[in-house]
């Protein structure tokens, strides 16, 4: 709400900055014509004319039509040489409050149409539909919320939670709606509000959860993983809650762990549950991992000497690096990859063909490898585009290791 009455009053102070500058450029900016001041003696000789006329018309020699006619001519030719010219003021005057009132009209009318006019109905509409977004997105109450109206709904629930911070049900749900249009950095500062008002609400947790293993930073990791295994402890049956342990243990190559958190789901779930199958896929891919697998080769391999400036580590101290190798040509997968805390100076490190992603493609496979390495700000696997990274021309793999050397 804050945000908006400052961009109504920017609005409003543009508006008369404007208004203000086009009125001094009308009234000043514009030279006024000069109206000629006739020489003396030409007044004086209108003067002299017109007491002639005047004395001839006392001794009868004109009527006084005859006067009247004869004045009025003197006159026109005297404004007919431009000396006695007084239209020019009046119509100027008209001319600069015509420019006035259109630059005032197309001012106003511009920002109607682009300004902040619109944020200020948008915000007006979804003060007055809150209630009505609320029953339909959390009751299921009448049609389901487009995406507009969504985003209707959140700029309601930002507006009421302004001025009323301590509403944990308002934090969850705007949370979640903030998770489900990708913004979840926001979501998950809305849901450590909620938390904080409501420590112990199962379905906050799950969400809260969610949120941060989407994240993927290894402390976003531990800390859902506590946050689930709280839960856990208190609703052994929290099917959700068991399912993402599960998706954490496989994650990190815990397979005992995975397979034990999958077994006990399945037990928990009904066969005709369309999860059920789901679960039953990820324990035939704990099997199929489980068997025993080929000896893979070492090489090909690469030693990386990356160097990373005091002045770069300084700027981002809790950062993580990745180092990674991809085929030159073919899946935007990593081949190998390393993941190490920020440090500074230089630092080697090692991608082998072990490292394979997955038992088909690996460094022997692709041939020529681009090596890569990336600071990410958040410590997300998922590349950022604003985090920085460098990497090294197309390298076409041999039998023997290889050396790349990578600068920040």
């Amino acid at each position: 709400m804050t945000e908006l009455f400052h961009s109504m009053n920017g609005f409003y102070l543009l508006a008369t900055i404007m208004l203000v500058v086009t009125m001094l450029g009308i009234f000043l900016g514009v030279p006024r014509r000069k109206v000629a001041t006739p020489p003396l003696d030409v007044k004086a000789l209108f003067a002299e004319k017109l007491q002639l006329l005047v004395q001839a018309r006392d001794a009868g020699q004109l009527t006084d039509d005859g006067f009247s006619q004869a004045a009025a001519e003197l006159k026109q030719q005297t404004l007919d040489a431009g000396f006695l010219d007084t239209s020019l003021g009046s119509s100027s005057r008209h001319a600069k409050l015509l420019a006035l009132v259109l630059v005032l009209v197309i001012t106003t009318g511009f920002y109607i149409w682009k300004g902040q006019y619109r944020q200020l109905a948008e915000w007006t509409q979804a003060q007055a539909q809150l209630q009505e977004f609320g029953q339909r997105a959390l009751l299921g109450q009448g049609e389901q919320l487009s995406e507009h109206e969504v985003d209707l709904f959140a700029l309601g629930l930002r507006t009421k939670l302004a001025s009323s911070g301590d509403d944990a049900v308002g934090w969850f749900v705007l949370g979640r709606i903030w998770f489900s249009q990708g913004r979840v950095d926001d979501a998950i500062d809305a849901f450590d509000k909620a938390l904080q008002l409501t420590p112990e609400r199962p379905n906050l947790l799950i969400s809260f959860a969610q949120a941060l293993l989407t994240r993927g930073a290894e402390e976003d990791v531990q800390r859902a993983a506590g946050m689930l295994g709280s839960l856990m402890e208190k609703d052994p049956t929290n099917t959700d809650a068991l399912a993402m342990l599960a998706l954490i243990a496989q994650q990190r190559g815990d397979i005992k762990e995975a397979r034990a958190a999958w077994e006990l789901l399945a037990t928990q779930i009904p066969k005709d549950d369309p999860r059920y199958a789901s679960v039953q896929q990820q324990l035939a891919a704990l099997d199929e991992q489980a068997k025993p697998q080929p000896a893979v080769d070492l090489l090909p391999a690469v030693r990386v000497h990356l160097t990373i400036p005091a002045t770069v580590a300084q700027l981002y101290p809790q950062a993580t690096v990745f180092v990674f190798a991809k085929a030159a040509e073919g899946p935007p997968m990593p081949l190998a990859v390393q993941k190490l805390a920020m440090f500074s100076g230089e630092q080697t490190i090692e991608l082998t063909n072990q490292m394979r992603m997955t038992p088909q493609f690996g460094l022997k496979e692709a041939g020529t490898v681009v090596i890569s390495a990336r600071i990410s700000k958040t410590g997300s696997s998922n590349p950022d585009p604003t985090d920085p990274s460098v990497s090294a021309k197309p390298l076409q793999l041999g039998a023997d290791w290889q050396d790349v050397t990578l600068t920040f």
